[in-house]
């Protein structure tokens, strides 16, 4: 059922903006909510609560993945670099967690913290904690990590944290869609709201005045079962299946295209809760998977299940301008 709801939402809100148009009605409901919501803080009916350390959001406007994983990890290591001590903070989407908020290592359950967390912990190598009120994660961090920045993965809506760097990321294919917001388009906030942040990422495509360009890039695909490291060029004129459950599955899919690969794909909805079934092939001579799916299915993968893993890379000044601007924080 997830899935064929995600292929519905994708023909309405990126292919057949008919349906979106006749829904539009709902679309001025929840945008007027949103603003209002956001005036609430702004004017102090609702409380935002300042950490004692810079916080850095990296986030979106539309619903649905981006790149902001591999961009969050990307800071991390430009902010280790620069001297800082970061720590990651998420919601932990899909996390089935009896108590929040939790602390995240790198041999943590994907079930119940969350896929992108775990992923950030595994690569990061910085402290992690998720929970769905991002200043308890912060907190449990702060109290037991040395800890001088925060960053969050995704929260650009969660105004109940004050944020002192704000980051958007967007799809450079896909955009905005149809340019609507919820239900009849993927904006979770008017598109204008873009304008007012620190700095606009455009994952792929071609960016647009003020927005600066970042590319995932992956050369090479890793054994599941045995860690072996193999290039991609290695999977070409083979009978190969691929999957993905991120935001814009058909990214991940160009990318092996991009390497001469040709292969039968598979989308699933983003955090997908995988079961063994869904990733077996009977023709299958290798199954090639996003590095994110891969952590949840690691304990029934075989050996012919292999993950991309992809590293982002970004313009050269705009680390650095980020640096320069946390420094007056």
């Amino acid at each position: 059922m997830k899935k064929l709801i995600a292929k519905f939402l994708d023909e309405v809100w990126y292919k057949d903006h008919f349906i979106g148009t006749w829904i539009m009605p709902f679309s001025f409901i929840f945008t007027d909510v949103a603003k209002f919501r956001r005036w609430m803080y702004k004017k102090g009916f609702k409380s935002v609560e300042k950490l004692p350390v810079p916080v850095i959001i990296v986030g979106n406007i539309t619903l649905g993945g981006t790149g902001k994983t591999p961009l969050v990890i990307y800071l991390v290591e430009k902010l280790k670099a620069a001297g800082f001590k970061p720590g990651v903070i998420s919601r932990g989407y899909g996390g089935q967690s009896e108590i929040w908020p939790v602390r995240v290592t790198a041999d943590s359950d994907a079930a119940l913290i969350g896929d992108e967390p775990l992923l950030i912990a595994q690569q990061a190598g910085c402290p992690v904690a998720v929970g769905p009120v991002r200043a308890d994660s912060a907190r449990l961090l702060l109290d037991n990590e040395a800890i001088d920045v925060i960053v969050s993965d995704d929260g650009l809506q969660h105004y109940a944290l004050y944020r002192d760097i704000e980051i958007v990321v967007i799809d450079g294919i896909r955009r905005f869609g149809n340019n609507f917001c919820l239900p009849s388009g993927p904006l979770r906030e008017p598109q204008e709201r873009i304008q007012e942040v620190g700095f606009v990422i455009c994952n792929g495509g071609e960016p647009e005045e003020n927005e600066i360009l970042m590319q995932l890039d992956g050369t090479d695909a890793i054994n599941m079962q045995t860690g072996e490291r193999r290039g991609l060029a290695e999977f070409r004129g083979i009978n190969c299946h691929a999957l993905a459950g991120i935001g814009n599955p058909q990214r991940f899919f160009d990318l092996l295209k991009q390497h001469g690969i040709e292969c039968q794909t598979h989308s699933f909805p983003d955090h997908f809760a995988y079961a063994d079934k869904d990733i077996q092939f009977k023709t299958a001579e290798a199954v090639l998977m996003t590095e994110k799916d891969a952590v949840k299915c690691q304990s029934f993968a075989s050996g012919l299940h292999w993950y991309v893993p992809v590293q982002a890379t970004v313009a050269s000044d705009f680390a650095e301008n980020l640096i320069t601007l946390l420094r007056t924080k």
